[in-house]
């Protein structure tokens, strides 16, 4: 007799908290990282304790840029606008097929 072993992909994101300049602490769930010859970056979905939250979020991604700084990861905003939309493109390139993308024009 043969022993089945099943085997169930479970979901664990990668979640990340950042905080702002006030200290302000926001929790994201990594959907996607790119790499380019402009940097890395990382596409993020806000995630929330509050289920109403949840609800009310626009569901817009959060786009960072990944810089390094004596061993240590941080993440800023893209602020060149080419840059930004470049990036943003690439995103929704690489998730729409996972996700609904409504893309605003």
């Amino acid at each position: 007799m043969s022993e089945e072993k099943k085997t169930t992909e479970e979901y664990n994101p990668d979640i990340i908290t950042l905080a702002d300049d006030d200290g302000k602490e926001y929790t994201f769930e990594v959907l996607d990282a790119i790499e380019s010859d402009m940097g890395r970056y990382l596409a993020l979905l806000p995630q929330y304790s509050d289920p109403q939250k949840m609800l009310e979020d626009s569901g817009e991604l959060v786009i960072v840029k990944v810089g390094e700084e004596e061993g240590d990861e941080y993440f800023y905003e893209i602020e060149d606008d080419d840059e930004y939309e470049t990036v943003a493109d690439a995103f929704v390139d690489r998730l729409e097929d996972f996700f609904e993308i409504d893309e605003k024009q």
